[in-house]
């Protein structure tokens, strides 16, 4: 329904743009000309400029050459992996964890994550990302940094069966302690680091506690192929098996990568009793040279939804969803060997509705609709390298880069503002997170917090 010139003022009204829609059958199409207003947060109407230009706002923007996109979402990610950015390049898996990033993170102190983090959350919006799932050590301060930054997450506290039982309890109390802070924009969810560093003893215990508490399961899983080889030699089934046989698959999860995911592990994801998603991130992929990519028309093809997603910036060196949607796009083609596969709009489809329903939030945004959160994001069209448009999916998916991202908007509260970010001091972050960077990185101790051994 159209509001009236009679209603009280809507918090914001931004016209004059086009706005990315999903109809009945979740097609992408684009209504021109059109004006989104926004009142407590959600979205109240999608109407026209001419229909919306009497009606009261607190706010208004108006946004002629620009498409409104629901807000991108990063489906896996460490946020503040990235006081680690290009510290760890063109290594092997193995190399990577074990001689670099692992004895690093021995390192870590809840002020180091909580600047990275801050770091991260900056980059993040500044790149129409108004919502990630993260995945790691000292949690509390990545809470405390989205409810400062105004963004929406997923977030859970990692741990390993090395741990002992305490990193199982620790990850179950941030969630229990975190659940539905923010106003509401942070979830959580148990997150077990992946089969092959939690033991199946801990696995089922997750999944129990998953369902006692309602909670969901954030965890790496089949990431490559070498994983899965390696546990069908050792243990005669897969990762994906293996989380079936513990539970995992009876709760709702979010799998990070799955590019190890064999042929014989479809069925078992079909029947999964909760929902199953998978976050991919390509870009990684290519950096560590791994054989595959996420099968995503095979996870298709049995109902699996597939979130896009950068991983940590120590693999991924950004935290560029916009990017992760053009490789998407691309590394499928090519690996399937078919230029009809994946289309832009199928692209833009798994940046918006499948990887909100990836971190649970599948009612919530994904679209720009009446009833949806207000996370909205605003992209000029007017340069050079988006112009002329002959189609509107392509030229987002493949022409537009995040740099084109104007305005970032989460329950309709403004965080980025014609590219001014106005909830963080990068500046000041910066310079602390450099003060600390020396004893971050130091390796000379010989320790690290898990051995890499697939």
């Amino acid at each position: 329904m159209t509001p009236s010139a009679a209603d009280s003022p809507a918090d914001l009204i931004i016209s004059a743009c086009t706005v990315l829609v999903h109809d009945d059958q979740e097609r992408i199409g684009f209504a021109r000309d059109a004006a989104i207003v926004v009142r407590n947060g959600v979205v109240e109407a999608v109407t026209t400029t001419a229909e919306a230009a009497d009606l009261p706002a607190a706010e208004r923007i108006d946004a002629p050459g620009q498409a409104a996109l629901p807000g991108l979402i990063n489906c896996h990610t460490h946020a503040p992996m990235v006081a680690l950015r290009g510290l760890a390049e063109d290594l092997p898996t193995e190399e990577w964890f074990n001689d670099v990033v692992w004895p690093v993170e021995s390192n870590l102190t809840a002020k180091d994550v909580e600047l990275g983090a801050r770091l991260a959350c900056a980059e993040m919006i500044r790149a129409g990302v108004t919502c990630f799932a993260d995945h790691y050590f000292a949690m509390d301060a990545v809470a405390r940094v989205v409810a400062d930054c105004g963004m929406r997450a997923l977030l859970g506290e990692a741990f390993f069966s090395s741990q002992g039982p305490e990193g199982r309890e620790r990850s179950l109390e941030f969630a229990l302690r975190h659940r539905g802070a923010a106003d509401g924009r942070i979830t959580t969810a148990l997150a077990p680091h992946a089969p092959y560093t939690v033991d199946d003893t801990d696995l089922a215990a997750t999944a129990r506690l998953a369902g006692e508490h309602g909670l969901p399961v954030h965890l790496h899983a089949a990431e490559n192929r070498d994983q899965t080889d390696t546990s069908l030699a050792r243990h005669g089934v897969t990762p994906i098996e293996v989380l079936e046989r513990t539970g995992i698959l009876d709760t709702d999860v979010l799998l990070a990568h799955g590019t190890g995911i064999a042929d014989r592990d479809l069925p078992v994801l079909q029947r999964a009793g909760g929902r199953t998603a998978v976050a991919s991130a390509p870009r990684g992929y290519l950096k560590f040279a791994w054989p595959d990519t996420t099968p995503v028309r095979a996870l298709r093809d049995i109902g699996v939804d597939v979130g896009l997603a950068t991983d940590g910036a120590a693999s991924n060196n950004n935290l560029d969803v916009w990017e992760s949607m053009a490789l998407t796009s691309l590394v499928q083609k090519s690996a399937e060997g078919d230029p009809r596969w994946l289309t832009s709009r199928q692209a833009l489809h798994h940046a918006t509705l499948q990887s909100a329903r990836a971190v649970g939030l599948g009612n919530g945004v994904g679209s720009i609709a009446p009833g949806r959160r207000a996370d909205i994001v605003l992209v000029d069209l007017s340069g050079p390298h988006t112009q002329p448009v002959h189609d509107l999916a392509a030229t987002l998916v493949h022409s537009a880069r995040s740099a084109d991202v104007r305005t970032t908007i989460v329950d309709g509260r403004i965080l980025m503002r014609d590219r001014e970010l106005l909830t963080i001091d990068v500046p000041a972050v910066v310079r602390e997170l450099e003060e600390r960077l020396p004893a971050l990185v130091d390796r000379d101790h010989g320790r690290r917090i898990q051995q890499y051994d697939t």
